[in-house]
């Protein structure tokens, strides 16, 4: 790995504890709103399917190892088993499921790299919510509907909105990263 994909790569694990910052909590859910969504989805198309993977790995064993990186500058191993957990986990398989949208977004037009963008980022929203959701029910004690109630279903217009501004991003940088990008 040369110096500057591990550049981006911590680059976009920094990006994303910036966004985990960026908190509403919400008082019926364990579950803040934060922009960490948008920062996962992000580095995957940006950075594709092993690097946009590895910068979410960082992430949260940076945050795991006690950095204050995760939402309300908390970190720490509690974090990870609390009932966030599974959220967070999920982040490395979110970012590898948004990344196969890379080459797509590299090379085709526009109106094809977005829909690819939006659709592989779908996807990776998709394994957030299934990781964090059973995650969220097994800590907690919930039901499957009460996780769904309180830990996907609140989330899910914003966080397309995240996707489809993600691809977006992915869309008008991939032309100035990608001839770098292994």
């Amino acid at each position: 790995m040369n110096t500057a994909t591990m550049t981006r790569v911590a680059l976009m694990a920094a990006v994303t504890a910036v966004a985990a910052q960026i908190t509403i909590p919400l008082p019926f859910s364990p579950v803040p709103f934060t922009m960490q969504v948008l920062a996962v989805l992000l580095s995957g198309m940006l950075l594709g399917i092993r690097n946009g993977a590895l910068s979410q790995l960082v992430y949260v064993l940076v945050g795991a190892a006690g950095a204050p990186v995760f939402a309300g500058f908390s970190g720490g191993l509690g974090v990870i088993f609390g009932p966030t957990g599974g959220y967070l986990l999920s982040y490395p398989i979110a970012a590898a499921l948004a990344g196969l949208a890379a080459g797509t977004i590299t090379r085709a037009s526009r109106r094809r790299a977005l829909a690819a963008g939006f659709a592989w980022g779908c996807l990776g929203l998709a394994a957030i919510y299934a990781v964090g959701a059973t995650w969220l029910a097994a800590v907690a004690g919930l039901p499957p509907a009460a996780a769904l109630a309180q830990g996907v279903l609140p989330f899910v217009p914003l966080d397309l909105v995240k996707t489809g501004l993600a691809a977006a991003v992915a869309t008008a940088a991939a032309p100035v990263i990608a001839p770098s990008r292994v």
